[in-house]
């Protein structure tokens, strides 16, 4: 009989997370970074400190900061809701005018042409093969 028994791994201590505290701490969290950042809290700060580097270093300005969220928040590839709502917000503290926020909603909204750039030439080569009586020999 084995009596062995494995000797518990040791929790590693938890780094320093200033960046994601302070954007817990503003409501700026994303919940969907939780599990991440259980994972790997030391890749998440350092993740975030990228993506927030332009504006801390002052490479952009606050309002255009805000812009550019509005716009990856609002892609057909992120849509959240919640990120789009909190940036408009805050663009409009900013002093963004609802022209501007239009004028990012609508830069952000050509991102879907590409269902059709894809779509629609396969479209085109499919009814041109069934009217041609044969299938097409494309994947």
């Amino acid at each position: 009989m084995d009596t062995h028994r494995p000797t518990p791994i040791p929790a590693a201590p938890s780094p320093a997370t200033p960046l994601c505290d302070a954007l817990r701490d503003a409501g700026e969290w994303n919940p969907a970074w939780d599990p991440f950042y259980e994972l790997d809290p030391a890749w998440t700060e350092k993740f975030m400190d990228m993506g927030l580097a332009p504006l801390r270093r002052g490479v952009l300005d606050a309002k255009t900061v805000e812009f550019i969220a509005i716009a990856v928040d609002a892609s057909c590839t992120h849509l959240y809701a919640p990120g789009v709502r909190r940036h408009i917000r805050k663009a409009l503290a900013l002093g963004a005018s609802p022209q501007e926020i239009a004028a990012v909603l609508q830069c952000v909204s050509v991102l879907g042409i590409h269902s059709m750039s894809l779509g629609a030439p396969i479209l085109l080569e499919e009814i041109a093969a069934a009217r041609a009586g044969a299938a097409s020999t494309r994947p």
